[in-house]
């Protein structure tokens, strides 16, 4: 799960662990008269009271130990700068980075390449969240009541990446869909027409600016874009590596139909191709949902040809040996 995804993360981020942390190397958990800051964690137990030990860093010693590209307490690799940030905040206000506590400081979260096959109602403490990248996993189903709350009624930029997953309907993550998320990322994943083309409307996302589509099995333009024109905030759209995207009219007749569209396949759209392509969303009858492929064979060894007919006498009872061959093509 995405939940069990994230405390391992925490776990190798090592957030109690020396230099960060309430451990006794650390100053920050002392109050300004070089007392022990009891509000954090309450009294210690009897007989554990805490002293002043030897050889105690300071804050800005540990967190140059976490810095140090070279040091054994450098970050992990394939970390984030927010992850940098939770350990410095662990060094310098550790308390910030106990328990539940933790939750509060994530802006984004970034769980790319570990399994994860579920998102689960862990996710829901997240309470800050902005940004939610689970690529590269194997997420089927999208359970949309598990989506942080903040995802719904934050004003920032929001973000939902689910690229290469093996997503194929849309119908779970629109039973309660963020509606003010800004950016989908569905791209590398099973999505195909027309069954899923009337989750991509304003109905589920009324302030979507970005959408990416690209490389799934959506064969059917004219549908897609009748559904994609009720966006009205749309204006970077990928769907590159689709079937439909073979049309030859495919990119003339996208850049027509939605006007406010400013990026298409990661190009922009300038007015003159605005120009050139004018009036076509008018013409569906140049949308040919085909693609004609020719082949050519140049040479085939090793079968008989079937062209050369036998050369039989005349009144001869031999058997006629016919061959015929059959190929067949993948695409």
């Amino acid at each position: 799960s995405v939940s069990a995804a994230f405390w391992e993360h925490l776990r190798r981020l090592g957030l109690q662990d020396f230099p960060c942390g309430l451990g006794s190397w650390n100053k920050s958990r002392l109050d300004a008269h070089g007392s022990p800051r009891r509000g954090w964690l309450g009294p210690d137990p009897p007989g554990q009271e805490e002293t002043m030990p030897l050889g105690e860093e300071s804050p800005e010693a540990l967190i140059e130990l976490l810095r140090d590209q070279h040091s054994p307490w450098a970050l992990p690799p394939g970390c984030s700068p927010q992850d940098q940030h939770l350990r410095e905040t662990a060094v310098l206000t550790p308390k910030l980075v106990r328990g539940s506590k933790v939750f509060q400081l994530f802006r984004s979260l970034r769980i790319i390449g570990k399994g994860v096959e579920e998102i689960d109602e862990g996710l829901l403490q997240l309470h800050q969240l902005e940004e939610l990248i689970l690529s590269t996993n194997q997420i089927s189903r999208i359970n949309s009541a598990n989506l942080p709350r903040t995802l719904k009624l934050s004003e920032q930029s929001l973000v939902l990446e689910l690229c290469c997953n093996a997503v194929a309907d849309l119908q779970d993550l629109c039973a309660h869909p963020p509606p003010e998320l800004q950016h989908l990322g569905l791209g590398y994943n099973q999505l195909c027409s027309p069954s899923q083309d009337k989750y991509l409307t304003a109905a589920f996302w009324p302030n979507l600016v970005s959408l990416d589509l690209s490389f799934n099995n959506f064969m059917d333009l004219l549908g897609l874009v009748s559904q994609l024109s009720s966006l009205q905030k749309l204006r970077i759209l990928v769907l590159q590596g689709n079937p439909l995207a073979l049309i030859p009219t495919y990119r003339g007749f996208l850049v027509d139909s939605l006007p406010k569209l400013s990026i298409l396949d990661d190009i922009h759209i300038g007015p003159d191709e605005r120009h050139q392509f004018h009036g076509l969303a008018r013409q569906p009858e140049q949308i040919r949902n085909e693609a004609r492929v020719v082949v050519s064979i140049g040479e085939i060894k090793g079968v008989p040809d079937p062209s050369l007919q036998q050369q039989l006498e005349v009144g001869s009872k031999a058997p006629v040996v016919t061959y015929s061959y059959c190929v067949t093509y993948e695409f």
